[in-house]
């Protein structure tokens, strides 16, 4: 078995090689949740790579995460933008809710017709696991109305008592996070180059102002945030539908076959051994695996 580990390993270095020269950058691989505890070893992780006598401003993050902590997330991109101008992610399979969030620190962010983003219902934790803080929230809201129209049943009276006001509050303030720092990730990294418009016919050729960047910005954060449209904090969100609802731009390599190829081979091989292995977290750059 070790041999084998040890031969799988060389052919996911090659593979990563190819992909950081298709790429003309610095690659990295994460898989598994955006968690609190991981936040050193990723720092860690990072400052070796930069540690290198190749120098590359640019990064791509290979992303396969069913989400976590916005907060964290948020010291992630920190870190990553200490060291590198300019960031891509590639999302072969899924980024969800918290990896949704990460994604839109991008300057890039390339899928094929396969990849997934979801709605970015912020993730709180409860003292035993992450739950979908907007769950919450909605459910208090409605019973509130019905409250107001004289309409709440006495079970519904007894939930709303046993609530906890500062958790309820926390729930909210997870909310206005993921808002926020979408919208200041958009407008920081994503809409960087937006320069023309290029797709609505009223105003094709003219110039971008900052006002419509930041319209763009917050009618996609209240969009991705929105239960009303999505119905369900696990909902996959696929490549026709960002690009049609939410009209943002995604680098779309489903009809590149040297590039789906070369991501596919990698990332189907590398998520196999990581399910065969059972690792919950597992990061592999030209220096670690």
């Amino acid at each position: 078995m070790q041999e084998l580990d040890k031969t799988l390993k060389d052919i996911l270095n090659e593979k990563l090689a190819k992909l950081e020269k298709s790429f003309d950058a610095d690659a990295i691989f994460y898989y598994g949740e955006i968690h609190p505890s991981y936040e050193k070893g990723f720092r860690d992780f990072i400052e070796q790579i930069k540690e290198d006598e190749v120098k590359r401003n640019r990064l791509v993050i290979i992303l396969n995460s069913p989400g976590g902590s916005a907060e964290t997330a948020e010291k992630m991109v920190g870190m990553i933008r200490y060291h590198y101008e300019e960031v891509y992610f590639v999302v072969p399979d899924y980024a969800l809710s918290a990896g949704t969030i990460f994604c839109m620190s991008g300057d890039k962010i390339f899928m094929d017709y396969s990849s997934s983003l979801s709605p970015i219902d912020p993730q709180v934790y409860n003292g035993t696991k992450y739950v979908p803080a907007l769950g919450y929230l909605d459910k208090v809201f409605e019973m509130i109305e019905k409250s107001k129209k004289g309409e709440l049943t006495q079970a519904e009276y007894l939930i709303l008592q046993s609530l906890d006001l500062a958790e309820l509050r926390s729930y909210e303030q997870a909310r206005d996070l993921t808002v926020s720092l979408l919208k200041e990730w958009l407008l920081k990294y994503k809409f960087k180059n937006w320069i023309v418009h290029r797709t609505n016919p009223e105003k094709k050729g003219q110039s971008v102002t900052q006002e419509e960047k930041e319209a763009r910005a917050e009618e996609i954060a209240k969009l991705l945030g929105d239960n009303k449209i999505w119905h369900s904090h696990g909902r996959f969100i696929g490549i026709s539908t960002i690009q049609n609802v939410l009209k943002l731009e995604i680098e779309d390599y489903s009809q590149n076959k040297e590039l789906r190829s070369l991501i596919r081979s990698y990332n189907d091989l590398i998520c196999e051994y990581i399910v065969r292995v059972g690792y919950p977290l597992f990061l592999h750059s030209r220096f670690f695996f």
